[in-house]
């Protein structure tokens, strides 16, 4: 990650990767593609979602468009699809995703605390959904919270 980001990688990006399904490509004894899917509760339109969320995609910059990366998310995607109800995650970098089926959520973004909800409006924009069996038909343009946690909520 340190090398994929030299922009930063911080402890809090970190601890949300760690945990859930992690898949990669190893190249001798380094990992050289990463993916990893956590479980999330996302909220939309007052229905609650079992969410595969997606951490840590990151690719070696000397072997990125290459296809691994495309390999490692097609793969989480694979595990999203059979063991929850919604894929999500944050990005900016959205023709990537798209390609792999994903779609960028339209309306705004809130954090769930315990005094309400939290309009995150730096994340407008940013989140982008898997959309299939249970949430086949969620409306990209309607409200949609998640969970609080350290650093970046989404």
């Amino acid at each position: 990650m340190t090398v994929a980001f030299p922009e930063g990688f911080s402890e809090e990006d970190w601890e949300h990767t760690i945990g859930g399904r992690h898949f990669f490509i190893r190249q001798e004894s380094l990992i050289v593609s990463h993916a990893a899917v956590v479980r999330r509760d996302i909220e939309e339109n007052h229905r609650m979602f079992r969410c595969g969320y997606v951490e840590g995609v990151a690719t070696h910059p000397e072997l990125r468009r290459r296809g691994l990366g495309t390999v490692v998310m097609s793969k989480a995607a694979e595990h999203i699809r059979a063991s929850y109800e919604l894929g999500a995650l944050g990005t900016d970098v959205f023709d990537f995703y798209e390609r792999l089926g994903w779609e960028r959520w339209q309306g705004p973004t809130f954090v769930r605390r315990p005094d309400g909800l939290f309009h995150s409006e730096e994340e407008d924009g940013y989140v982008m959904v898997l959309r299939f069996g249970p949430s086949a038909n969620v409306d990209l343009k309607s409200e949609i919270s998640c969970d609080p946690r350290s650093g970046d909520d989404w």
